[in-house]
């Protein structure tokens, strides 16, 4: 008796073990775990960390690494050619001159690519001298590339070898300090810009970002079909970024340390993206990904996918 009474109390522990466990599976909070479908991947500037940043050889890396997305800069030459740069003159970071001279930082500005020809751009080297942020990026001479270039490069490149066509993610560099001086005026940037994405035909896989509310108020007015991101730095908050702006962007770009689940609620709420900037360590990474983010822009790209990869 004794020994059926063991075994019946055993059964009936074991039991009561499987209620709770199933109890505690079913009340416990799930996280989704975001994939490759659900994160738009961008690679800042192709991906900075590894290759020289905002060069061709960047971006065929960026999409080696299985980027959804390439974000890029561009600014406009003397002779209105559409040029992929971050600053609108030679940094002394990273350029040196045709003459293998360095450029110093109190006279970098001198080197302005508004008052130079393309011609004049291509000869510098932006790709040789060691990067004091990046000391794990390869070090190789390249030089600024046209958008027209950049976008014939990576259509072959995709097509030929059956890969995905990755999207464009465009930053019109200006300022309102800056018209005239390192880039035309709003209109006419946005016109040139549009000219080579329409040319291209790819206006369904590309968007335009800016930290200058003049550039995508103009797309917005002129080119309604356009996806716009507004970047943001600043103190302010969403909605005062939002009124400053004048509409809803389809994307809210901040400084991913501005990003906190109000922040992603309120964007989410008003049917906007939220893709944050530039996310390079792990910790952050994570944390983004754990917040509820839309997609991440990373000078280490191949640090999201490890992240988010099936």
């Amino acid at each position: 008796m004794k020994r059926l009474y063991f075994h019946s109390a055993a059964i009936t522990l074991s039991a009561l073990c499987l209620f709770v466990f199933i109890s505690c599976q079913q009340s416990a909070p799930t996280q989704s775990v975001p994939n490759m479908h659900t994160i738009d991947i961008q690679g800042h500037r192709g991906c900075r960390g590894l290759m020289p940043e905002n060069s061709i050889p960047a971006f065929i890396r960026a999409i080696d690494l299985g980027v959804n997305t390439l974000e890029l800069d561009v600014v406009i030459s003397k002779d209105s050619q559409v040029v992929v740069s971050h600053e609108p003159y030679f940094s002394h970071l990273i350029c040196t001159t045709p003459e293998g001279q360095e450029i110093q930082a109190e006279n970098e500005r001198q080197f302005n690519l508004f008052q130079m020809t393309y011609e004049e751009i291509r000869a510098f080297d932006c790709g040789s001298r060691p990067h004091p942020r990046f000391p794990g990026q390869a070090k190789m001479a390249v030089y600024k590339p046209l958008l027209t270039e950049l976008i014939d490069t990576v259509e072959t490149y995709t097509h030929t070898r059956g890969l995905p066509a990755v999207r464009y993610n465009i930053e019109t560099k200006s300022s309102p300090e800056g018209d005239g001086v390192f880039h035309p005026e709003p209109a006419t940037f946005v016109k040139l810009l549009m000219e080579v994405i329409q040319s291209k035909g790819i206006e369904d896989r590309c968007s335009i970002q800016s930290f200058d509310p003049r550039t995508l108020q103009v797309a917005h007015q002129q080119y309604p079909g356009m996806e716009l991101v507004l970047l943001a730095e600043n103190q302010l908050s969403v909605e005062e970024n939002l009124q400053q702006l004048g509409f809803t962007p389809a994307v809210y770009s901040p400084y991913f340390k501005l990003v906190d689940e109000e922040v992603v609620k309120f964007c989410h709420t008003k049917g906007m993206k939220l893709i944050p900037w530039t996310v390079n360590e792990q910790t952050d990474i994570q944390r983004m990904l754990e917040l509820g983010v839309d997609g991440i822009i990373s000078d280490y790209p191949d640090r999201v996918v490890a992240l988010v990869k099936p």
